[in-house]
């Protein structure tokens, strides 16, 4: 897939004639162009080729146009389907002339995380039902907002939608469900953020698949959305306000230090001496005015913050059942399994070495 900046004045009639031309000639570069995506608006278009190469599709569009793409990532088409919900021209613009597509390919990405806040030594029928019908309902009202699961695992889900409204809607339904089978064994969060496909990384949607997913994982709030969605959600509703009530805004500014804070844990989580030094250092900020802005977005403390984060990774190691309590313990970046073991019994309830036991029974 390929990204086009379109200059001024360039409209989806332009992209179309761009399109036939690429489709004369693609032959000669073993090419095939299957669709394209065209956004007026935000001055962008997308190109979907199949082809041996990236050089090969600089060259086509190169002879044909002269509109050299920007970028180009290679895709699969399953999930390309999944996120924009097609791989060919609509049925409206196919056997037709010029078969204008004036279809954005903005789209706005949801991540819920549903996850047991307490391990337990035997599973409960209660919970484990509650998780099947929460699961149930997340299915039902992503197809009744006219969403598309693009993956699902364990559970957490990857939800993509084509307007910031029914992905809202969506999270609200999904969250009164919630609040009526709540039981405080489960941690429940929604982020929502919204972009194009093609950036500067080298999967389709990953910075906004990013930042959804730092959203749900680490800020304070059921459902949490990007200063972008709250206002696209306005625009689309004539100026009327989100629920303030039920869902959260980061600015644009705590959603760059989200970033810096989640960007430098995940390079130096495993580290031993890490300390909040480190990151008052890295991050730019006193101690004072860390700790402040932690609290104000995280609900934790830097050195929370960072226990919380190795003991989801320890967490992954034990279910995976491929090192030791103490192997896990040093490779999580504590000093020690005794107080590796303290920590995780606080935070889950039970000894991890309980818990990998319970595991292996399975």
């Amino acid at each position: 897939m390929d990204f086009h900046e379109l200059p001024d004045g360039v409209t989806a009639k332009h992209v179309a004639e761009m399109h036939q031309a690429d489709l004369k000639i693609e032959h000669k570069y073993n090419c095939r162009g299957l669709t394209y995506w065209c956004d007026e608006k935000r001055q962008t278009a997308f190109c979907l080729i199949v082809a041996p190469n990236k050089q090969s599709i600089v060259a086509l569009h190169e002879k044909a146009h002269g509109a050299v793409p920007q970028r180009i990532i290679e895709v699969n088409d399953t999930i390309v389907e999944s996120f924009l919900g097609r791989i060919e021209d609509p049925e409206k613009s196919q056997n037709t002339t010029l078969n204008i597509i004036n279809d954005p390919a903005f789209r706005t990405i949801m991540y819920i995380n549903l996850k047991k806040a307490v391990l337990r030594t035997t599973e409960s029928n209660t919970l484990n039902a509650a998780v099947r019908g929460y699961n149930k309902s997340i299915v039902y009202y992503t197809n009744s907002h006219n969403g598309r699961i693009v993956k699902q695992e364990a559970n957490t889900f990857l939800i993509s939608f084509d307007n910031v409204t029914n992905a809202v809607v969506c999270a609200k339904k999904i969250q009164k469900t919630y609040n009526c089978i709540i039981t405080p064994d489960l941690e429940f969060r929604i982020g929502i953020s919204a972009g194009v496909p093609v950036t500067e990384k080298d999967s389709i949607f990953e910075d906004t698949i990013k930042v959804a997913e730092r959203l749900s994982n680490h800020i304070k709030g059921k459902i949490v959305v990007t200063s972008e969605v709250k206002d696209l959600y306005e625009s689309e509703n004539l100026n009327n306000s989100i629920d303030s009530t039920i869902v959260r805004t980061i600015n644009s500014k705590n959603e760059i230090f989200l970033n810096s804070l989640v960007d430098f844990t995940e390079k130096e989580w495993n580290n031993p001496t890490l300390t909040a030094d480190d990151y008052c250092k890295n991050l730019g900020f006193s101690k004072s005015q860390l700790y402040r802005k932690m609290i104000a977005n995280t609900g934790q403390s830097p050195n929370t913050f960072l226990k919380h984060y190795r003991l989801g990774k320890a967490l992954n190691l034990l279910d995976k059942q491929e090192d030791n309590i103490s192997e896990i313990a040093f490779k999580t970046g504590f000093n020690s399994p005794a107080y590796f073991s303290k920590c995780f019994q606080e935070t889950y309830g039970v000894l991890p070495s309980v818990y990998f036991k319970l595991n292996t029974s399975k």
